[in-house]
């Protein structure tokens, strides 16, 4: 199919009725229909389970268990040096770097607001509109639990609807905005290097996003909406430790301050990440 088929079709499907058509299929525990639908994508994804908690796959009550699967203890280790950030998960980059004028790169020569991303609310946005920021693809094979890079307090959570393109380096070429367009929850935190935006971005199929201080979110809303800034008591989450859930793949967004950190050099577009190991560190400037 080529690429002006691909956005056409998109385009065209009812993107949330699909989507939640196949969340109620991914929740299936009727038995014939968990085991095929879990063999099928075991098979055609090359899912390796030799990192998984429970690694016989018919051991799964439905899809979206064996989709979220936990990991052994030992599977990720956490980098352990204190001023590193960690991948929050398994994936690729899809693109990393400044964030120039409020605008963060998408793919050839396009951008969105940050602004945008974060629901529209311009003091939300002002502590990252010169920082840095790097967009991770979770693909269908990958670990799709996220974890936190850094340690931090939760000060907000946002819920902003949207659209259900699928995420893939085709639709980030094609499709104007994309990230800031699609279904996406926003969660907002303070750390030791200032604030930190996660942003988990839904996608075509992704049914439903998770986040560990509230179950699922994916409210059929036609307005951003703000879901919390009051936590009683504190939400505190530790480097490495889970704070989300994608039920089918889709990507992750990290925004930080400007001056905050650096990434390493080795990341660019396309190259691999892995939960727990180090992606950037943080400025001197910020420590002394």
């Amino acid at each position: 199919m080529n690429k002006a088929l691909f956005i056409g079709f998109q385009k065209l499907v009812p993107q949330h009725c699909l989507s939640r058509l196949v969340g109620s299929l991914a929740n299936c525990k009727t038995p014939w229909v968990k085991k095929r639908f879990i063999h099928w994508f075991h098979k055609q994804y090359a899912i390796d389970m030799k990192d998984a908690l429970v690694e016989d796959i018919d051991a799964y009550a439905c899809f979206n268990d064996f989709f979220t699967r936990a990991l052994k203890p030992d599977a990720r280790p956490i980098d352990t040096n204190p001023l590193s950030i960690a991948s929050p998960a398994d994936g690729a980059i899809s693109q990393i770097g400044k964030i120039e004028h409020g605008r963060v790169f998408q793919a050839k020569g396009r951008s969105y607001g940050v602004t945008t991303l974060l629901g529209g609310d311009e003091s939300r946005a002002q502590p990252f509109i010169n920082g840095d920021f790097a967009t991770i693809y979770l693909s269908p094979r990958d670990y799709h639990r996220v974890h936190m890079p850094i340690s931090g307090v939760l000060k907000e959570t946002v819920y902003i609807p949207g659209d259900l393109y699928s995420v893939n380096q085709t639709t980030a070429e094609e499709v104007d905005q994309l990230f800031a367009r699609n279904e996406r929850l926003v969660a907002l935190f303070d750390t030791e290097i200032g604030p930190m935006a996660m942003v988990l971005v839904g996608a075509m199929i992704v049914a439903g996003i998770e986040v560990v201080w509230q179950g699922q979110v994916a409210p059929p809303l036609k307005q951003p909406r703000i879901l919390d800034r009051q936590f009683s008591p504190p939400i505190n989450l530790a480097k490495g430790e889970e704070m989300g859930r994608f039920m089918l793949g889709s990507t992750v967004i990290l925004l930080f301050g400007e001056n905050a950190i650096e990434w390493a050099d080795a990341l660019k577009a396309n190259s691999p990440v892995q939960l727990g190991k180090p992606i950037a560190q943080f400025k001197t400037a910020v420590n002394t």
